[in-house]
């Protein structure tokens, strides 16, 4: 009674040490693969939110048709130039009246909107230096009443953003180190709890090969499993990404996704294997009294 009590202590004790190096390495693998992932796209996803940056051009009232196209195709056929967004003042009314729920005219008597232009640039060329440039040469057409755009955002996004792709790639190093070390933590402790029957198998004449063999094979399918289970998860997440939103295109350059995929991949089964071989080696090298 008491040793099948023992056997099936000593086999819940070898499942829950499995499945804690599998979650270990499952969470080690699949936020490596993140953060490589976000540091491959960190480029693409700052040139997304600086075309987002839009310059607000305004016609006075007196302006007409044929002035407000002549600017709309000057600046349109320009390098700078991503798209080019007209508003009428009726338009704008509308847009304005379904923003605060009511229809402010009926108060006022009068539409005190102007038509616009709503400029969007090419990521290259949003610096404030060209903005405020091309912000300049607008103001200087007499039937342009103003030009806005958020220079606050515009200098903090140029000021910024290298500085968030240093500490993703700093962040990226430190957590390569920290993924190492818990994977050889997480094993070195589950090898650690069969210390007595390595030392028995050596005791008895087995090779130190063949003790590490078995070892391996299980912690490398255990780490096959938890790469194969962290990649499908990170596919999935950043196919939901670009899912929602299109414009991002995290998963347009498929042979790099594929490559950084594969290294993560490759990363937590070479880890997986020293760590294993090392531990394994550790307690063999001990002496019988060393164990305890």
């Amino acid at each position: 009674m008491n040793k099948n009590f023992e056997e099936r202590y000593q086999k819940r004790k070898l499942l829950s040490t499995y499945v804690s190096v599998v979650l270990i390495n499952i969470i080690v693998v699949f936020l490596t693969g993140l953060l490589g992932l976000l540091l491959f796209n960190s480029n693409k996803v700052a040139n997304h939110f600086k075309e987002q940056i839009a310059l607000t051009v305004y016609f006075k009232d007196s302006s007409r048709d044929i002035e407000i196209k002549q600017v709309q195709k000057s600046i349109q056929f320009q390098e700078t130039t991503k798209s080019v967004i007209y508003t009428s003042k009726e338009e704008a009314a509308k847009i304005y009246a379904n923003e605060i729920g009511e229809d402010y005219m009926e108060f006022l008597g009068y539409n005190p909107l102007e038509s616009s232009l709503d400029i969007y640039f090419n990521a290259d060329y949003v610096k404030p230096q060209i903005i405020k440039k091309i912000s300049d040469d607008l103001l200087k057409y007499q039937y342009i009443s103003e030009v806005t755009y958020d220079q606050p955002l515009l200098e903090l996004l140029d000021e910024n953003i290298k500085k968030i792709e240093f500490w993703i790639l700093l962040s990226c190093f430190v957590f390569v180190l920290v993924a190492v070390l818990l994977i050889n933590s997480s094993i070195r402790l589950s090898i650690y709890s069969k210390r007595f029957a390595i030392k028995t198998m050596q005791l008895v004449g087995a090779t130190k090969w063949f003790i590490q063999k078995p070892f391996l094979r299980i912690y490398f399918n255990l780490s096959l499993f938890s790469s194969v289970s962290s990649i499908i998860i990170l596919y999935l997440i950043f196919q939901k990404i670009q899912e929602n939103f299109p414009e991002l295109n995290l998963l347009q350059e498929r042979l790099s996704i594929i490559l950084i995929l594969s290294f993560v991949f490759a990363f937590g089964i070479t880890i997986t294997l020293i760590s294993t071989f090392f531990a394994t080696k550790r307690f063999l090298n001990l002496k019988s009294d060393e164990i305890y």
